[in-house]
């Protein structure tokens, strides 16, 4: 057996699932009669943590270790450490530890992630109280992750619902359901926290700017799963805060009644919001790291060079030359967002884990053409510039594809990093049908 893993996840794992079953079963029996989408909630629950359970069952048995054993294994370690030395377990997990590694040892285990790896300490620091209350014991902590994480999902789900409250079983899908998010997005890894404070994220900023409900609490939801991403994935906010803004801008463009005012008025209400975006990312710098505005383009051109190395054994993707001008990164964007989006496909596959990916990818590939089809191309961005929610889905989705698809070229890692995009992009398409559906009474099956 792994030596990160013990009798304790064989006992204690299946009481954790039970209680979140429990748990899930009465959350849905006190609220569904009001809210019918709650018939989801326990299911999509469950879900998350099969998908986190199977991270770890691939990670420790067919990878042999990873990020997500590394993340527990650290988390662990300082959790361990507030039994032998509460002075540097508070100095570790709250302060400055990297001074105070001697204080570790066998009776501790030793972590591998130290504070000087900002991005990756920080969920160190967030799964340290997890891993207690799972008595050591990943798979335990692994469905409390899941647990925890599961609310960001459920609020995008609902959000989504304002808007569209008749696509219950699609938003389910696009939210709850989507095989890449709930692998790679339940368990040990950063992934599960940035997904889950992007849902938060959409959900306040949703009823703070869109709806105007402006109570503390939606404040405090900005505030913290903001935070969250800026400091675990920051170049997620490189596509969340543009796209909010314009969603906002666009918002406020369609309250304009008077047809007249309202096409003066949205050329300047939009440029408004694209520069407000601009100035915000800009003034962000530090905080976006690699995806900063003025680094992001030699990155991209660095990475590319790169990753056609041959010693990376063929699990990359080409999308050509270009140099670090904004005329030679748009002219990649088209194959950029395809690659950020619909790979790896079926003509990629390396090994077992890369073929899931591409079945998903190559269904999704398909339900794209087919809308594109139906609404003759022209009508796939008139329906989306006519509603905001629809277009901040689109716009978000197609822009973090678009860097990623730049910055990104190992399907390792593209796998994982793209999937805040997936459950918007998602939802998109399924808003857009029912559109079409709206507008021309014929209805579409996929």
């Amino acid at each position: 057996m792994n030596p990160l893993l013990s009798v304790f996840d064989l006992l204690l794992t299946p009481f954790y699932i039970i209680g979140a079953y429990i748990y899930a079963y009465w959350v849905t029996k006190k609220n569904i009669r009001e809210k019918p989408e709650y018939a989801y909630f326990t299911k999509g629950l469950m879900v998350r943590i099969f998908g986190a359970i199977a991270i770890g069952v691939v990670y420790f048995f067919y990878y042999d270790g990873g990020d997500t054993t590394n993340y527990y294994q650290t988390s662990s370690a300082y959790a361990k450490l507030f039994l032998k030395d509460q002075d540097d377990f508070w100095i570790g997990w709250l302060g400055d530890g990297s001074k105070h590694y001697f204080t570790f040892n066998e009776s501790t285990g030793y972590p591998v992630y130290t504070p000087k790896d900002h991005h990756s300490f920080f969920v160190v620091r967030l799964l340290i109280p997890i891993v207690t209350l799972g008595f050591h014991s990943y798979f335990s902590t692994a469905v409390l992750v899941a647990c925890f994480t599961y609310g960001g999902m459920w609020k995008l789900y609902q959000t989504f619902l304002m808007e569209f409250p008749n696509l219950k079983k699609e938003f389910a899908i696009a939210c709850l359901f989507i095989p890449s998010c709930v692998f790679w997005g339940s368990g040990l890894m950063k992934d599960s926290f940035t997904l889950s404070a992007v849902g938060w994220f959409t959900y306040a900023f949703y009823h703070f700017f869109i709806k105007k409900q402006r109570k503390l609490s939606y404040g405090l939801y900005l505030f913290m799963s903001g935070f969250i991403i800026l400091a675990i994935k920051p170049y997620i906010f490189f596509a969340l805060l543009p796209g909010s803004i314009l969603w906002l801008s666009n918002n406020m463009v369609k309250k304009i009644n008077h047809g007249f005012i309202r096409l003066i008025a949205s050329p300047v209400i939009l440029g408004i919001g694209v520069l407000t975006g601009y100035i915000a990312l800009d003034k962000m710098g530090d905080n976006l790291g690699q995806y900063k505005l003025d680094t992001v383009l030699d990155k991209a051109v660095v990475t590319q060079k790169d990753m056609k190395a041959e010693y990376y054994g063929g699990k990359t993707y080409d999308i050509g030359d270009f140099d670090a001008s904004i005329i030679g990164i748009i002219s990649k964007a088209p194959i950029a967002i395809f690659s950020g989006i619909f790979r790896p496909g079926i003509w990629d596959v390396k090994n077992p884990v890369m073929l899931i990916s591409s079945l998903e990818n190559s269904y999704l590939l398909f339900l794209t053409v087919f809308l594109l089809f139906k609404l003759k191309f022209l009508g796939f961005f008139t329906l989306i510039r006519k509603n905001p929610m629809l277009l901040f889905c689109m716009l978000f989705s197609l822009f973090f594809a678009f860097s990623v698809g730049l910055t990104v070229a190992n399907f390792g890692s593209l796998v994982r990093l793209r999937i805040p995009e997936l459950p918007f992009f998602v939802a998109g398409i399924f808003m857009l049908r029912h559109l079409y559906e709206q507008q021309s009474g014929v209805k579409m099956k996929f």
